[in-house]
């Protein structure tokens, strides 16, 4: 079954051409009025081609008689989105400023927050229908809603690094005894830093002290200000500490020591959606996975561009967000391959600590892995 998206104004044409024949548009591909939205998907394997509504319905009708055709109308949806302050929002910005000038196919009100602790809320009520979390905090969520929310994308992979003001730190094993600032207790930061500090012997909280801070930019600021500290930061905050203080350097990747004793790959936030939302309109949500897709691809190759929309949107300063964007690790993982990456990763996780996904596993209908459009 071959499934054809041609947006149209404010709604989605699809076609379902059943026994296997594809719908022949070689006679009717001819340039639409300029008022007439393009095709999203191709309609060939080749290019691209602009085609109204009434120039599908005749094709559709010139179709062999052996072919059922079934023409659904697909409205688009508005979404309030949930997402945290770095590398998952700097990847949507596109999105978001498309959005704004009202260029996507679906509406899109972004909300940013510093911590995840604010966007839990939205997330249990049902007020927040999308959501960038960390990965951890996605199992959890899944449980304690009982199943209603769904994994969709992996949007960040590894963006923590040990950074010291002063200490020589060349190893893990060099944190033995040692004081470091951290951000995301009960979150991504905290399981990564203490499966690692395990892995290579050491105990958290005993052969090593960590202390808390809220916000990533409070462990930045201290970073800033002290001669001699070690800090777990993700980028960009790396970045910005740096530009604040030269003395400040990376020690140690965490994705790197991550690596060394996990064949997992480390993730850092995943994109979650609430299951009705997704159920109520799947050729929508679909569309919302589509221009997140294209919002990730041009941030990681418009480097420029992306980091003064970073800067609009006050996420970091542009400066920050130029230098910082090679290393954060902006991705979209979807369908199999985000679907294998999570469960590796929770399994790791629920093994080192239960309570880091919930108290359990969450099961195979955690995830969301979308229609194939051919």
């Amino acid at each position: 079954m071959n499934i054809r998206k041609i947006p149209a104004l404010c709604a989605t044409l699809v076609f379902l051409t059943a026994c296997g024949s594809s719908l022949n548009t070689s006679d009717t591909q001819e340039t639409a009025p300029s008022d007439t939205s393009a095709v999203s998907d191709s309609v060939t394997s080749d290019e691209s081609s602009e085609i109204s509504v009434s120039e599908v319905s005749s094709a559709a009708e010139e179709t062999e008689t052996d072919t059922e055709t079934t023409a659904i109308l697909t409205e688009c949806m508005e979404y309030n989105i949930s997402s945290l302050k770095g590398p998952t929002t700097m990847g949507m910005v596109k999105l978001i400023s498309d959005s704004e000038k009202g260029e996507t196919f679906n509406k899109y009100n972004v909300s940013i927050y510093a911590t995840a602790d604010e966007i839990v809320a939205g997330v249990v009520s049902g007020n927040t229908d999308i959501a960038n979390v960390p990965a951890n905090l996605a199992a959890v969520l899944y449980n304690k809603t009982e199943g209603n929310i769904k994994v969709a994308a992996v949007n960040t992979l590894g963006v923590l690094y040990v950074v010291t003001s002063g200490e020589d730190i060349t190893s893990v094993a060099d944190l033995k005894g040692k004081t470091v600032y951290s951000t995301g207790k009960g979150t991504t930061p905290e399981y990564v830093l203490n499966y690692i500090l395990r892995a290579n012997g050491l105990e958290p909280q005993t052969d090593v002290t960590i202390e808390y801070k809220s916000e990533a930019s409070e462990c930045a600021a201290v970073m800033a200000e002290s001669e001699n500290a070690i800090a777990v930061l993700p980028q960009p905050y790396v970045t910005a500490a740096q530009l604040q203080n030269e003395n400040i350097k990376i020690a140690l990747s965490l994705t790197d020591e991550w690596d060394k004793v996990s064949e997992t790959p480390l993730i850092t936030g995943v994109t979650i959606a609430q299951k009705n939302v997704i159920e109520e309109n799947t050729v929508a949500f679909d569309d919302f996975l589509g221009e997140y897709q294209a919002s990730v691809d041009f941030v990681n190759e418009n480097t420029d561009e992306a980091a003064e929309l970073i800067g609009n949107y006050d996420i970091v300063k542009a400066p920050v967000a130029k230098k910082a964007l090679p290393y954060c690790n902006i991705t979209l993982l979807r369908r199999e391959d985000m679907r294998s990456a999570v469960t590796g990763y929770w399994n790791i996780l629920f093994d080192a600590d239960s309570k880091s996904v919930g108290g359990k596993l969450p099961d195979d209908d955690a995830f969301y892995t979308e229609m194939i459009y051919e």
